[in-house]
């Protein structure tokens, strides 16, 4: 039996071959625009910028706006930047704790200050919050190298006076307390930087000697029941943030404009119906929050993108109290719920500086839960 020769044409293998190689290759040139054009890759992108984000400790409230994430280099640089900026900040808060020249106080069983205190007349900064303390002694006229008197959420009923010997006080923080009133000896304080009045409810005016305060760059008097912008904040020449919102104003001066530095101005829940033309007149001015609720009219200036301004008309229509609560939980619940606002307002003006153009409209939802 002979043996079998099976003879090929070489042609034929190479040009099979050939033709499977080209298909290959038309078909990788497929998967490679099909990839491209997928959302597969975008999704690993904001998987590991995700993860680089969370390696670095940056809070996702910072890289994820509306649902979306934003994987700019430009955008992780400057979160890591703040990211920075926040530890050099923990860093300095942990040193000036540590500082002789600092007192702080905090919690409810302290109802007044230590008798010790009056001794320690070096210090230079008070940082005392959340206490039951109603009276501040007549004896911190005693502290001259005093420059930062930080007295939030306590009891306090009333200023005294010596505080106007204060020369070298910066910074007063009296808000959430009890005050009704703010000691014209105030004025005294020439140096003074910062007030911070707002969240007493009970204050309807300012002493006109704070008339003298011209260096001061920032006034809170929020959350009160001032029914005018009062005189002496008119005549603070130097003023750059003024929060007057929660109150009970129904117009404003038409002399607003002597505020010449003035960029940030909110007045949200008021009972303003129209806003004066004086506002135009403020060239610095870059943010102006208000109600719209009852709002009519106003410069149109103010809203068309002809000028360098942020101009916030919030609509917000809350919820009606129950009536059943007694004087003191009313109040407490009022002095809760402005905090709340504070810090919702804060949280969303800090959002507004980092956007381009105002949102055209935002919902704020609240919640209240009875028991």
């Amino acid at each position: 039996m002979g043996h079998k020769v099976v003879v090929f044409d070489i042609s034929v293998v190479r040009a099979l071959w050939e033709t499977r190689v080209k298909r290959h290759k038309a078909w990788q040139r497929k998967e490679a625009e099909r990839l491209e054009k997928s959302a597969l890759g975008k999704i690993k992108e904001e998987w590991d910028f995700v993860a680089e984000c969370r390696r670095k400790g940056i809070p996702q409230a910072q890289y994820c706006k509306n649902g979306f994430v934003d994987t700019s280099a430009r955008l992780l640089d400057k979160m890591e930047r703040g990211s920075l900026a926040r530890q050099s900040l923990q860093a300095k808060d942990r040193a000036r704790r540590s500082s002789p020249f600092v007192f702080e106080l905090c919690g409810e069983h302290w109802k007044e200050l230590p008798d010790s205190l009056k001794e320690q007349t070096h210090l230079q900064e008070w940082h005392i919050s959340n206490t039951l303390i109603q009276v501040i002694p007549t004896y911190i006229e005693l502290f001259q190298a005093m420059r930062i008197l930080d007295l939030p959420k306590n009891q306090i009923l009333h200023l005294p006076a010596e505080i106007g010997h204060l020369k070298s006080l910066r910074e007063l923080n009296v808000s959430f307390n009890r005050l009704t009133s703010i000691p014209a000896a105030l004025g005294d304080c020439a140096g003074l930087e910062r007030l911070d009045c707002s969240g007493n409810l009970e204050l309807t005016e300012l002493p006109f000697e704070l008339s003298n305060l011209k260096q001061v760059t920032f006034v809170d008097i929020s959350a009160n029941k001032f029914s005018s912008v009062p005189i002496c904040v008119l005549r603070m020449s130097s003023l750059q943030w003024l929060d007057i919102s929660s109150n009970n104003l129904s117009d404003l001066p038409q002399d607003i404009d002597r505020l010449e530095e003035l960029q940030s101005f909110l007045l949200y829940k008021n009972e303003l119906t129209y806003l004066p033309y004086a506002l135009l007149n403020l060239k610095k001015l870059s943010l102006l929050v208000v109600s719209g609720d009852c709002l009519v009219e106003f410069p149109s200036a103010l809203c068309d993108g002809s000028l360098p301004l942020k101009f916030v008309s919030l609509m917000d229509n809350p919820i009606a109290k129950p009536g059943h609560e007694d004087g003191d939980e009313i109040e407490e619940s009022e002095r809760d719920r402005q905090h709340f606002d504070k810090e919702f307002m804060k949280a969303y003006i800090e959002d507004l500086k980092e956007r381009e153009s105002v949102p055209s409209y935002t919902t704020k939802v609240s919640f209240s839960l009875q028991l």
